[in-house]
């Protein structure tokens, strides 16, 4: 007797396995997956604080830096200025002491010779001091940022 389409269905379909669905493995699949989460979760809050906590002591340590090599600019430009006018000064007065024209030419003539070596040479401290000044203020960051690089590299 030929097979009818509907008899094939209904052999196929009996025939045809569905898999078991097991709640138990299920959720304890679901439990595996969250707790895992959670443990990374915590493991990323630890490496971000710790990350925040050092940039917090590398910002205080730059603070303090900044707060010292600025009242060593300041003084350093400080003790310039003040050596610039009392050099103006004692020119003042050589020149008013001077007896003739002769003498005025040559005075203001070393005068401008020593201050154009001790601007050149006030630079160059000054050059030196914030050259130095730049390097400490940026190292606790700079330190920072290179370990947060290394860590990212390990990962």
């Amino acid at each position: 007797m030929p097979r009818t389409t509907k008899s094939i269905e209904n052999d196929t379909v009996a025939n045809v396995e569905f898999p078991s669905f097991d709640t138990s493995k299920a959720a304890d699949q679901v439990r595996a997956f969250a707790e895992k989460g959670i443990e990374q979760s915590k493991e990323a809050y630890a490496k971000l604080k710790t990350g925040a906590e050092e940039a917090q002591k590398a910002l205080e340590s730059t603070y303090e830096t900044v707060k010292s090599v600025g009242n060593d600019i300041t003084l350093k430009t400080i003790a310039a200025l003040r050596a610039n006018s009392e050099a103006s000064f004692a020119h003042i007065e050589a020149l008013v002491g001077a007896k003739s024209l002769a003498e005025v030419i040559e005075l203001q003539t070393a005068f401008m010779r020593q201050s154009v070596d001790k601007a050149v040479e006030q630079a160059k401290e000054l050059q030196a001091v914030t050259s130095k000044a730049a390097e400490d203020v940026s190292k606790p960051m700079k330190d920072v940022f290179e370990k947060a690089i290394k860590e990212l590299k390990v990962a």
